[in-house]
């Protein structure tokens, strides 16, 4: 299964709220990160998460098994490599 890293830090909660809602996904704590792992392309929708774009731009801390297809100011799509 392919991951997503985020940072465990206070300005990402929320997307890691939004994270958790995402069907078929399955968030867990790895060390200081939130691995995001789904069979299926992850899509998170910045306006759910309600962070403003300093945060939305920094927040991937790394991925495995997935490319980054669509990351602006609307949402960010993982696919497979």
């Amino acid at each position: 299964m392919n991951r997503l890293y985020i940072l465990d830090v206070p300005e990402n909660d929320s997307i890691i709220d939004v994270a958790r809602s995402i069907p078929g996904a399955d968030v867990v704590e790895v060390g200081p990160y939130f691995a995001v792992s789904s069979a299926n392309p992850i899509v998170v929708d910045r306006r759910a998460t309600g962070v403003r774009h300093a945060v939305w731009y920094s927040w991937v801390a790394g991925l495995d098994g997935w490319r980054i297809s669509q990351w602006n100011k609307d949402a960010l799509k993982v696919v497979d490599r």
